[in-house]
């Protein structure tokens, strides 16, 4: 996977890039809502979810989004 590029949506790049500003942090779901949809919609739709579903298959890499249950999600550093 080292070295390929990956076609990501606009979103799951946006996502990614949360995610990725401080690895290791647990970002809310209501705060990745509000800053890659740009919106305080906090129903039940799983709009979130299925992004972080496509971003980890996309990527290969199922555990380096990590969900914390019951508060959002973080981003795992790879072991170097």
């Amino acid at each position: 996977m080292e070295g390929e590029s990956v076609q990501l949506t606009r979103k799951e790049f946006d996502l990614l890039a949360l995610l990725a500003q401080r690895p290791g942090v647990v970002f809310r779901r209501e705060q990745i809502i509000s800053e890659v949809w740009h919106t305080s919609w906090e129903g039940t739709g799983r709009t979130l979810e299925v992004h972080v579903a496509s971003l980890r298959s996309k990527l290969r890499m199922p555990a380096l989004i990590e969900t914390v249950r019951g508060v959002g999600y973080r981003l795992v550093a790879p072991a170097a």
